[in-house]
């Protein structure tokens, strides 16, 4: 997909980052709630994280140049490493905020409407989540995923927020407005774990997920009917883009045209499981009657 359209979901995001931020804190000074506070602040860490992920897809669609001969690609997984270390550092000051109010607890004021507004902006962040969700894993886009994710936490912490106010307005208990932050902010902080560890698998090279890999696999099978030996399959994702290489060994009496277009024939095969993610084959040919050729094999179909 083109980085301009990846882009528009990015531009998405921080309007809405904005539009809630300016709802979260009118909502805040209204009602005077910690929890409202919190998630203001959440908004803001949002906009921090859209503006990132902003910058980081602009890079990882710079094309392939003298010192990055494949591509900018892992780009969008620091995106997403910055994106979880946000939302835990958003977590850590929800519970910085919420801790005083256990301790101290405030009065809070004007609950209706501090309600209505605040689930006001929790539904723009839900669409926008919702958005960014579906088009990130379409696009195979770790940045938007993350972005998509963050703002699903969002909509989690304003959830817990307004059922704390509604409990307060309830039952009268101020306490449970910080208690209710403080709970919230715990299951954040497994969200952004989550993403930083997926950002650091991505780093190292993970292979790409087990049923794509299945998918190479039988799409070459036929090939063993044709005297064609399939071997050493090595994947890894970077980005959006799919890294796909094997061994080909064929008949060793093979002109080099008629092994070139066994190869051409494969590599556009491969492409084709992949429609909708970049995709670069390597092939490697070798003659099968060279004991050789099999000493490194790893895969045999």
């Amino acid at each position: 997909m083109a980085g301009s359209s990846l882009r528009k979901f990015v531009y998405l995001s921080i309007a809405a980052a904005v539009a809630t931020i300016v709802i979260k804190f009118s909502a805040y000074l209204l009602t005077n709630s910690v929890g409202l506070l919190s998630d203001a602040m959440e908004s803001c860490v949002n906009l921090v994280a859209a503006v990132v992920a902003l910058i980081m897809i602009n890079l990882a669609e710079k094309p392939a140049d003298e010192e990055h001969a494949f591509g900018h690609n892992k780009a969008e997984y620091f995106s997403s490493a910055v994106e979880g270390a946000l939302i835990v550092l958003a977590a850590f000051s929800i519970i910085w905020s919420a801790v005083p109010r256990i301790i101290n607890p405030q009065p809070l004021e004007n609950l209706s409407f501090g309600l209505l507004i605040a689930i006001s902006a929790s539904l723009i962040n839900l669409a926008v989540a919702l958005v960014l969700l579906r088009n990130g894993k379409k696009h195979h886009s770790i940045t938007l995923e993350a972005d998509g994710k963050h703002l699903m936490t969002d909509v989690i912490t304003s959830v817990g927020v307004l059922l704390g106010i509604g409990l307060v307005k309830l039952t009268g208990w101020l306490v449970l407005d910080a208690i209710v932050a403080i709970g919230v902010a715990i299951n954040i902080i497994w969200t952004g774990y989550q993403l930083m560890r997926r950002s650091a698998m991505g780093l190292l090279d993970t292979s790409i997920p087990l049923p794509e890999r299945e998918m190479i696999i039988q799409a070459l099978l036929p090939y063993k009917n044709k005297n064609i030996e399939c071997h050493s399959l090595m994947t890894r994702q970077s980005g959006q883009r799919k890294f796909i290489a094997f061994h080909l060994s064929m008949p060793g009496a093979w002109d080099i045209q008629q092994g070139h277009d066994v190869a051409e024939e494969v590599e556009i095969l491969i492409r084709k499981l992949f429609p909708e993610t970049p995709t670069t084959v390597f092939v490697h040919m070798e003659p099968m009657e060279d004991p050789k050729s099999f000493t490194d094999k790893a895969l045999n179909l």
